[in-house]
C-alpha cells in the first residue's frame, strides 16, 4: 500500500513536472514575458536582462528533476529541490490570485491558460503530493546504477538546455498562439453570431441614514425589493461590476494597426487578397538590424518583381520608427500596434510573417528567414 502511493506521487509528480517543463520550453521566450510580469509586480524590473536565461534553466530544472524522479536517482536533493520549488510557485500563485496581479502564471505556457487560483489549486495538490514523497524518501529506490543514473541526468540536462536554445533561435515547435500558421487573423477577431457575451452583476452598496446600517445588494436585488424608493437608503459610492459568467472570447482581442496619424488600417491591410510580408519587430531598440538588413533587401526584391506590400509593424513611438526606418534605408511602409499582440504574432524580433487575405501562410524567426529565390519559387506564382 505504501509503496503503491509513493510510485503514484513519483509518477504523476514526475511526468506533471516534465510535461510542464516541456510546455514552457517550448516557447521560452514567451515564458520571459510572464517573469517581466512578476518582475514589475515585485518591483525587481533590473532583473528583465535576465529574464530569458531564467526562463530557460527554470523550464528545464522542472524538465530534469521530473526525470530525475521517475528514474529515482539522487533521490534526496530531488525531493529537497521539488518541495522548494513548489513552495516557490506555490507563493506565487496565490500571490497572483489574492491579489489580482498576474492574471495567468503560464504554468502551461499558452497551452493550457489557468486562473491564478487554478493554479494555486494545482499547486496544493502538487505541494500534498510531494510533502509524501518527503516524508518518505528513504524509500524512493532509483532503476538504474548511480553511475548509468548521473549519466541519464547528464543526458537529460543537455537535451533540457538544448531544447529551449532551439526554441528561442527557430520559433516553438508547436505553436499555441492565435498567430499560428495557417490561422485567419480576421476570424479570430470576430464574435459569431448568437455568441453568449460576459455576463456581468452590478453590485451596489447601500447605507441607512438612520440606522447607519450597511448592506451590498445586486442591481436585481435593488430594483425587485424596491429598495430605491426608500429615501432612508441611498447608494455609497460608486457600483461595482463583477464578471460572474465568463461568456465567448474571440482568440485576438488586441490587434489595431494604426498609421503614425493614429488612423486603423487594421482591416485594410488584413483584407490584402495578394501575398504582403509583415515584418514584425516589436522593439526597435533591441531588434537584431543585421537581419533587418537583410530582411530589407528580400522586401525590395518582392517589391520590384511582385509588386509585393510590405510593412514595418511595431510598437516604437512613430519619431523613432521613422529614424530607424531612414537610418537603415527600409523600402517597407511603417504601421503601428500595442508590443503584446506583436509579441505575440512571432516569438522574435524582428519575425516576418507571409499573409494572403489576413490568413498566416508562413511566418520565419529571423534566423531561418528563407532566401528570396526559395520564397519565390514555393509562394509566388511564376511570372
Amino acid at each position: 500500500m505504501k509503496n503503491g502511493l509513493i510510485w503514484f506521487c513519483r509518477i504523476f509528480v514526475g511526468l506533471l513536472f516534465i510535461f510542464s517543463g516541456l510546455i514552457k520550453i517550448n516557447d521560452p521566450l514567451g515564458f520571459s514575458y510572464k517573469l517581466e510580469e512578476y518582475f514589475e509586480v515585485f518591483h525587481i524590473t533590473f532583473l528583465n536582462g535576465l529574464a530569458l536565461s531564467l526562463s530557460i534553466v527554470l523550464c528545464a530544472l522542472e524538465i530534469i528533476m521530473g526525470f530525475a524522479l521517475l528514474i529515482g536517482v539522487r533521490a534526496k536533493q530531488n525531493v529537497w529541490g521539488l518541495l522548494l520549488l513548489i513552495i516557490f510557485f506555490s507563493f506565487l500563485t496565490f500571490y497572483s490570485a489574492a491579489f489580482k496581479v498576474v492574471q495567468t502564471c503560464g504554468c502551461f505556457g499558452d497551452a493550457i491558460p489557468l486562473t491564478p487560483w487554478q493554479s494555486f489549486s494545482k499547486d496544493l495538490i502538487l505541494l500534498l503530493l510531494i510533502l509524501v514523497l518527503f516524508k518518505n524518501k528513504e524509500s524512493i529506490k532509483p532503476l538504474f546504477s548511480a553511475k548509468t543514473g548521473d549519466k541519464l541526468l547528464i543526458a537529460a540536462t543537455v537535451v533540457a538546455l538544448g531544447f529551449g536554445l532551439y526554441t528561442y533561435n527557430f520559433l516553438p515547435v508547436i505553436d499555441f498562439l492565435p498567430y499560428k500558421v495557417g490561422a485567419n487573423i480576421p476570424d479570430a477577431m470576430k464574435t459569431p453570431p448568437g455568441a453568449i457575451p460576459d455576463e456581468y452583476q452590478v453590485n451596489y452598496n447601500l447605507k441607512n441614514k438612520k440606522t447607519a446600517e450597511t448592506k451590498e445588494v445586486t442591481d436585481k436585488e435593488y430594483i425587485s425589493s424596491g429598495i430605491w424608493k426608500d429615501s432612508n437608503w441611498e447608494v455609497v459610492g460608486n457600483p461595482e461590476s463583477k464578471l460572474i459568467k465568463k461568456g465567448f472570447t474571440p482568440k485576438i482581442q488586441d490587434l489595431i494597426i494604426k498609421d503614425a496619424q493614429g488612423n486603423n488600417y487594421t482591416q485594410e491591410l488584413l483584407a490584402n487578397p495578394f501575398n504582403n510580408l509583415f515584418i514584425v519587430a516589436y522593439d526597435l531598440n533591441h531588434t537584431d538590424t543585421a537581419a533587418i538588413i537583410r530582411i530589407n533587401a528580400l522586401a525590395i526584391n518582392l517589391t520590384r518583381s511582385f509588386n509585393t506590400r510590405t510593412i514595418l509593424l511595431t510598437s516604437a513611438a512613430a519619431t523613432e520608427a521613422e529614424a530607424f526606418a531612414k537610418r537603415y534605408h527600409l523600402i517597407s511602409e511603417i504601421f503601428y500596434a500595442d508590443g503584446v499582440p506583436l509579441k505575440s504574432m512571432v516569438r522574435a524580433n524582428p519575425g516576418v510573417l507571409l499573409l494572403k487575405g489576413g490568413t498566416i501562410i508562413n511566418k520565419w524567426h529571423y534566423h531561418t528567414v528563407p532566401a528570396y529565390d526559395d520564397l519565390v519559387k514555393q509562394y509566388f506564382p511564376q511570372q
